[in-house]
């Protein structure tokens, strides 16, 4: 088996890419064009189909210009879409992207990283949903007023709020993929008691291999493929896949651990490229980072044009070409099909 033909040919997703703070960065250092000049190459490198596009919230604009700041960057995809229209285009459907993939342009997904912009307010969700969000996350690290993350595991540990719990209906009415990376160990637990849809983990690792908050533990893992949905690894962030030496061969290991756990049908690739806008903005990761104060080697999937390694290294290892097919992007394509823009 061709490994960089099997790449190729294959529909490949990523579901978690913060390249958008990026381009923000640069956008206001007068570069406008960082996209077309950086991230185009390093997707088409990576053989990259689908890409999810979150918008996360940084610190200083939480809570206050949460919901500004989230406008702004969501304008800024549309934007580029614009810019870029033979390249790439902002999706609503399973359909749009079937559409996109099909004309040879990348389907771009709006994401919500915690979902700092609804605040209390459970109907800004539908407002969001007009804008093109079509995948969200109630928290990132800390505290939203819809729920904990999973930094807060050793303190609060709490559960949804009841205005997180309005949300996530709303979701699942609008067509809104939920996504429960970064979601507080109890409120994992909740949203498995509550949604009936498929969702996905966009950017997550396995905690029997890396004991990091951040990971999913195996009865998490069968309780999401029982509901019909996919784990994405998160295969750039060393502290998920190991601070040792976070190798393609070891994103393996994870990819190998949720197939044996959760099964071929529920594993895809999420693998959270943020270095590069660490390294321009702060100069290497922020200490704050869940795991930095213990250092860590750099990961060797780094940047999407890094995507084709962990192809060959399925290979490599004898997995299935039905089955890479399925991790590469198939089974994100499912969820994406059958949920997205598909109210109830």
């Amino acid at each position: 088996m061709d490994a960089m033909a099997l790449h190729r040919q294959a529909t490949v997703a990523d579901t978690h890419n913060d390249l958008i703070l990026l381009v923000d960065h640069h956008d206001r250092r007068g570069d406008r064009d960082h996209f077309a000049e950086y991230w185009l190459p390093q997707l088409r490198a990576g053989g990259v189909n689908v890409q999810v596009l979150p918008i996360c919230v940084e610190e200083q604009f939480q809570s206050e210009g949460a919901l500004r700041r989230t406008l702004l960057l969501i304008e800024r995809v549309h934007e580029l879409a614009e810019e870029h229209h033979d390249e790439v285009a902002v999706c609503l459907t399973g359909a749009d992207v079937d559409a996109a993939v099909a004309a040879g342009r990348i389907a771009l997904i709006i994401a919500l990283e915690g979902a700092h912009a609804v605040g209390q307010d459970p109907r800004l969700i539908n407002a969001l949903a007009r804008t093109g969000v079509r995948v969200v996350s109630l928290a990132h690290y800390g505290r939203t007023f819809l729920a904990d993350g999973s930094g807060l595991d050793d303190s609060s540990g709490s559960r949804l709020t009841p205005q997180g719990l309005d949300v996530l209906r709303e979701m699942e009415r609008l067509g809104v993929v939920f996504d429960i990376s970064h979601l507080g160990v109890n409120g994992v637990d909740e949203v498995l008691d509550v949604l009936t849809r498929p969702f996905l983990a966009t950017h997550s690792a396995c905690l029997e291999i890396t004991k990091i908050h951040r990971n999913l533990g195996d009865s998490q893992l069968r309780a999401i493929a029982a509901r019909g949905g996919v784990i994405s690894v998160a295969a750039a962030i060393p502290m998920f896949i190991d601070p040792a030496g976070s190798s393609a061969e070891r994103v393996v290991d994870h990819i190998e651990h949720l197939v044996s756990v959760a099964g071929a049908d529920h594993v895809g690739l999420g693998p959270d490229f943020i270095e590069d806008y660490f390294r321009q903005v702060f100069g290497g990761w922020p200490a704050q980072t869940p795991g930095v104060r213990d250092g860590f080697a750099p990961a060797e999937i780094e940047r999407p044009a890094d995507l084709p390694k962990i192809t060959e290294t399925m290979v490599r290892r004898g997995f299935a070409e039905a089955d890479i097919r399925k991790i590469l992007g198939e089974n994100v394509m499912r969820v994406l099909r059958e949920v997205m823009g598909r109210p109830l």
